[in-house]
């Protein structure tokens, strides 16, 4: 079969496309002949060495299809399911085995590309709009990237629950995405200095909560602009990762820090089950509305990747084998 496949760490030019064996499912495992794959900045952390991954690999950690074959000690799927899965890497590639206890069926009606696009993102504006900080009605919110892939999800779904959304861009293109959206103060961080103006629209007592998925470039204001018992979710770092922290920078406002992973929210069938399946039903039902920029060839991996990174995209990208 055809995969991208990574000898060394690097630029985009170290994705390759090759031809590999095809993988076989053991006991729990299935067999997926892959349809749509997500395009992520994990993948360009693993890429870049970033995260450390034993080489060679095949990237991706997200993908949509079909199932081909189970193995032994299979119950939650069978043979011909449409099916999704975030958290399993290898998705680059036509087919794949992922553990069927992560695999979530797609509703019927639900285009592939879409489910493949929102699973890992979805997931992740999920749990951090649920759990990590629990949004409620009348929270005030600072989202970075807002126009990104989860930026717009998370934003669709801190307004449902009735949360006023301030969010960041880097571009008007992106500032009308992040509006429509739901997004209710539009900050250019470019041409702006964000802190300032959360402070002015805050009346200067700060938001409840940041989501920052930026890092490094935008850590020390997001701290600042949060209000006393705030909590800063850095849940990316897109701008490169944020130094250590001493505990004495929360102290002045008590402020909470967490760095949140989605294996950590998705760490039982149960609650991928839950995550996964309210996020598709919501998109089922035009509860939550999906950006998709393009759909680019598997083989076109390097392409995507370095629109990614060139902060050139809005929303989600696709891979298509």
């Amino acid at each position: 079969m055809k995969a991208i496949q990574i000898t060394e760490i690097g630029g985009p030019g170290v994705l390759k496309y090759v031809d590999v064996d095809d993988p076989k499912p053991s006991s729990g495992q299935a067999l997926i002949e892959i349809k749509a794959i997500g395009v992520n900045f994990i993948d360009v952390y693993m890429r870049t060495g970033l995260y450390p991954a034993r080489l060679p690999m095949v990237p991706g950690m997200e993908a949509a299809g079909v199932v081909l074959e189970v193995g032994e000690d299979v119950s939650e799927i069978s043979k011909g399911d449409t099916v999704a899965f975030a958290s399993t890497v290898g998705s680059y590639a036509e087919k794949i085995v992922v553990p069927a206890w992560t695999l979530v069926k797609v509703p019927d009606g639900l285009d592939l590309g879409i489910a493949a696009a929102v699973m890992l993102q979805g997931m992740t504006a999920h749990y951090l709009s649920r759990d990590t900080y629990s949004l409620r009605a009348g929270d005030v919110c600072l989202v970075h990237a807002a126009a990104g892939g989860v930026g717009l999800l998370l934003t669709q779904m801190a307004k449902n629950i009735g949360a006023t959304v301030i969010g960041t861009v880097s571009t008007e293109e992106k500032a009308i995405l992040a509006k429509e959206a739901g997004v209710d103060y539009i900050i250019n961080y470019v041409q702006q200095d964000f802190e300032a103006e959360v402070k002015q629209f805050t009346d200067g007592s700060g938001v409840d909560v940041v989501y920052d998925a930026v890092g490094v470039t935008t850590f020390d204001k997001s701290l600042a602009c949060l209000k006393a018992r705030g909590y800063m979710i850095l849940y990316g770092q897109s701008s490169g990762p944020v130094p250590p922290v001493p505990p004495t920078a929360l102290a002045g406002r008590s402020l909470f820090l967490t760095r949140p992973t989605l294996a950590s929210y998705s760490a039982t069938k149960e609650e991928i089950d839950y995550r996964a399946g309210e996020v598709l039903h919501w998109l089922n039902t035009g509860d939550l509305n999906l950006h998709i920029h393009d759909r680019y060839k598997l083989e076109d991996a390097k392409i995507a990747h370095e629109h990614l990174e060139g902060r050139l995209t809005t929303g989600k990208l696709l891979l298509m084998p």
